[in-house]
């Protein structure tokens, strides 16, 4: 099986690093294609992953219409070499355009409701894969799962947390510390929406920074007071240091999740969580499993920090709901490789899903 594998974002890259290995173990070939993006293209070379830059980063909307018809083009070209069998992304705008022009299926996985974009992707897509919850509906190619993107790569059967890892670059992850994450405000669906704000975020920093050390990673540019708190770690051991951390806050939806699934205090600051349409994913996370802490409002997400950082039982409390999720959750890496074999015909391996210990 050839299987056509494109990145946008780092958190694909992470997605998608799992499913690679276990299809090249099966013997098959896997060809992987990004867009040019801060994070996403040094992570791919740090994980050893061969790849092919097909275009650049968008810096305005109509800059991101020029980038993506330069992708689609030249993703068409490599295509038409490849022959693939299945071509798969998150978001999938570019593969589900593409797959039907070159005879291959194209598997897309979403997991944001409502977002514009899906009405170019998801009438062209064989399949559509979104965790069991979601809220729309898309009939017969419908695929649903237990299960959030984020644990393709943090179930506790593909990622084990290393603090040496994190000793190597002078942090200690037994001492009491803080992530903080920002984000720019640039992509497509991101018009009119809003995170925290520069006096948010250093409140948020001076009310941490009392209780222990703080971290921030960032896309956004940092201003220079908030400089010297940039992520002491390389990108690829950010997981190691939010599963150590005693809080993660910050406006980044994806690494609110990543801090979730593994049982890590979590405060989301972002508009979106002002509507009754929130994202199934962060509704279930807190309502469902008590794991995740969703707020509009910067002066609720702080004081919200502030309630948690100041209650000893919080982390164990945690500890425990992760444990719950883990046992009713699969492993996404495994059921995203059986899922492309199947859509290429393939026979499925029918691997593990769940760990033995709750199955």
């Amino acid at each position: 099986m050839r299987v056509v594998v494109t990145i946008q974002h780092p958190a694909h890259v992470h997605f998608y690093r799992n499913v690679i290995d276990i299809l090249e173990a099966d013997g098959h070939e896997v060809f992987v294609f990004a867009r040019e993006n801060d994070l996403a293209v040094p992570l791919l070379e740090e994980y050893g992953i061969p790849h092919e830059v097909l275009a650049g980063p968008q810096n305005s909307l109509f800059g991101l219409a020029k980038v993506q018809l330069t992708y689609e083009a030249r993703l068409l070209r490599r295509a038409r070499r490849i022959d693939p069998d299945v071509m798969t992304a998150i978001g999938g705008v570019a593969v589900s355009h593409v797959a039907p022009l070159v005879g291959a299926k194209s598997v897309v996985f979403i997991d944001n409701e409502g977002v514009t974009s899906h009405r170019i992707t998801t009438p062209f897509a064989h399949a559509v894969c979104t965790p069991r919850r979601f809220d729309d509906e898309y009939g017969e190619k419908h695929v649903r799962y237990d299960g959030y993107h984020e644990l393709a790569y943090l179930h506790p059967d593909r990622f084990v947390p290393n603090p040496d890892r994190l000793r190597a670059h002078g942090v200690d992850p037994d001492e009491r510390y803080f992530l903080l994450r920002f984000r720019k405000w640039d992509a497509l669906h991101d018009v009119g929406e809003l995170g925290l704000s520069a006096a948010g975020k250093r409140r948020l920093v001076s009310l941490l920074d009392d209780h222990g050390e703080v971290y921030i990673t960032s896309t956004d540019e940092l201003p220079p007071d908030l400089e010297p708190y940039r992520l002491p770690v390389p990108p690829h051991l950010v997981h190691d240091l939010l599963y150590h951390a005693d809080c993660y806050a910050g406006d980044s939806a994806t690494m609110a999740t990543e801090a979730a699934v593994l049982g890590t205090p979590a405060v989301r600051v972002q508009s979106f969580a002002a509507r009754e349409t929130d994202m199934s994913n962060f509704v279930e996370l807190q309502e469902e499993y008590d794991l995740l802490r969703s707020t509009p409002d910067e002066d609720e997400a702080i004081e919200t920090v502030r309630e948690l950082i100041a209650d000893p039982t919080t982390l164990e409390t945690w500890a425990r709901r992760r444990e719950r999720l883990v046992a009713e959750k699969i492993d996404v890496a495994s059921f995203v490789a059986d899922l492309l074999c199947a859509q290429a015909g393939l026979p499925v391996q029918g691997r593990p899903q769940r760990t033995p210990a709750v199955q």
